[in-house]
């Protein structure tokens, strides 16, 4: 059976995500591999997402590093297993999310990918995102057809629900399509506060948020937000959710301690999950959440809050690792791309019709 190596960085840069499958009638994950973002490379990317002087150059130079890291973990990673490149039938490399504005009919993830083919002589499948926006789609969310083909079951409805920095989350119901959409914030509002304020990467835990109390007032005027009220499909990014979002409401608010807009920072993640969940999935059973929110505690109780009449559970309980979770799905959207199959889900994103993502850059 073939063996396909995904690589990930999401919207959180706070490092690669490299994961190893092996594609049958099932995907199994065989291994992972970790690198962390190096910090000038992360304040970089960082840059890269609102506009500034001669970004072509340093976006450019910035995708070339993140490319040699990419490699380096790649390279690792089959010496530990005692792999060769010649056993791995493709790489399927996201990139790094720079600007997502699909309204405008463009998103952009930088990755140079004929590097990544030169420096692991691997076939590499890259540059998946733009030809669902091509087609009309949002380009986001693309995992829901992976967790779909991973979860899908005929007797309940359940929710796939990643959260990253940002939250999508996928819709699986009895003899039905998949659907999915984007959220809102999931991680990149509470990183950026408790780095902005503590000088810390993120919130263990959510210890700090649960050190403070929810100011509803706040937490109202946030989630006034037109996005929030939005139907999906609709997906979301640095683009309109950031600081400068969130100092320009707390300007408008008055002080606030710092430790309770952590608190209700991590609220609004959990209330416009539920929100947008419940909304769309009156009937959910089991929301099985991956990525990094799947480790904050205090995130997974405040959702099993607000979701009283459904388990929430990590997919680690469900046997995938939350933290490979969207590796695995560029590995196997690779796979995708090689048996000719779409990767895309026409009712997720809105595109015109399913379509084969990503383009071929040979060994």
């Amino acid at each position: 059976m073939p063996l396909y190596l995904g690589v990930m960085s999401g919207t959180s840069l706070d490092g690669l995500d490299i994961a190893l499958i092996e594609q049958g009638e099932q995907t199994t994950l065989l291994a992972s591999h970790y690198l962390p973002m190096p910090a000038a490379l992360r304040a970089d990317l960082l840059a890269l997402c609102s506009s500034g002087p001669d970004e072509i150059a340093r976006s450019a130079l910035a995708e070339n590093s993140w490319v040699r890291l990419a490699a380096q973990g790649i390279n690792e990673l089959l010496a530990r297993e005692k792999l060769s490149a010649s056993a791995i039938r493709a790489i399927g490399s996201h990139g790094q999310t720079i600007r997502h504005e699909p309204h405008l009919g463009f998103t952009v993830q930088i990755g140079n990918p004929a590097l990544l083919a030169e420096l692991t002589s691997i076939d590499v499948v890259a540059d998946f995102r733009r030809r669902d926006v091509a087609a009309g789609g949002q380009g986001a969310p693309l995992v829901p057809a992976f967790h779909r083909a991973l979860f899908d079951r005929d007797d309940r409805e359940c929710a796939i629900l990643n959260v990253g920095g940002f939250s999508n989350v996928s819709l699986l119901s009895p003899g039905k399509p998949v659907r999915g959409f984007d959220c809102g914030p999931g991680n990149v509002l509470l990183d950026a506060w408790i780095q902005e304020q503590r000088g810390e990467a993120y919130d263990r835990d959510g210890a700090w948020a649960a050190s403070g109390s929810i100011d509803q007032v706040l937490l109202q005027k946030m989630l006034a937000d037109d996005f929030f009220a939005a139907k999906g499909p609709k997906s979301t990014g640095r683009e309109r959710f950031n600081l400068n979002w969130l100092n320009a409401i707390l300007v408008k608010h008055g002080p606030v301690k710092d430790k309770d807009v952590q608190a209700t920072l991590l609220e609004l993640t959990a209330k416009s999950i539920a929100g947008a969940l419940l909304d769309a999935q009156p009937g959910c059973e089991e929301v099985v959440v991956c990525g990094g929110g799947a480790f904050n505690t205090t995130l997974m109780q405040r959702l099993a809050a607000h979701m009283p009449g459904a388990s929430v559970v990590s997919s680690l309980d469900r046997g995938v690792p939350p933290e490979w979770m969207e590796a695995m799905a560029f590995a196997w959207l690779a796979h995708r791309f090689f048996e000719r199959q779409p990767g895309n889900c026409p009712e997720v994103t809105a595109a015109q019709g399913p379509r084969i993502l990503g383009a071929l850059y040979p060994a």
